[in-house]
């Protein structure tokens, strides 16, 4: 009797094992965690119907939200004269297929003749702005849409002109 209980033991092991390792058992758990999630990789469409970004029409953001609730953005117009670098921040689940992000970016201005270029090391910092956005993600968890706020802020912290509301609609990054 023992023998088969060691032998019923060992099958059931390596079936097991087998079973775990099998290439698509990692996938099929990661495909159903990205359903509810936005774990991962995201390119976004953004339109704000005001403030200084209003005018920016082809706007696009690639996002990274990482498990944990920490997440960076990058634009598509990063290093655009004036513009401003990757912004960082975190998101949190508020509701079933609903999220929360809140990043900030530094600010920067070219240097004027007063600054001079060579006295001043570069472009100089001018603030930071803040971005927060409502995200509802769709039931297969491909695509979302959202509404996003952009605030910003002098180099004191004190709210400056340029605010604005939008819209945005994105969609996964994978294979």
């Amino acid at each position: 009797m023992k023998h088969h209980n060691r032998s019923l033991l060992v099958a059931c092991s390596a079936l097991l094992i087998a079973t775990a390792c099998r290439e698509d058992a990692s996938l099929q758990s990661t495909d159903s965690s990205q359903t509810s999630s936005l774990e991962g990789a995201w390119r976004s469409q953004v339109r704000f119907r005001g403030g200084i970004l209003a005018g920016m029409t082809d706007l696009e953001f690639l996002y990274a939200y990482n498990a944990g609730g920490t997440m960076t953005e990058s634009s598509n117009y990063d290093e655009a004269a004036n513009s401003s670098p990757p912004a960082y921040g975190v998101w949190k689940k508020t509701g079933p297929h609903r999220f929360e992000t809140k990043y900030l970016f530094f600010q920067t201005r070219a240097p004027g003749p007063v600054d001079g270029i060579a006295s001043a090391g570069g472009w100089l910092p001018a603030g930071h702005g803040v971005l927060t956005e409502s995200i509802t993600l769709s039931s297969d968890g491909t695509s979302y849409t959202s509404t996003i706020k952009y605030a910003s802020f002098d180099k004191n912290g004190k709210p400056a002109e340029g605010g604005g509301d939008g819209s945005g609609t994105g969609t996964r990054i994978v294979f």
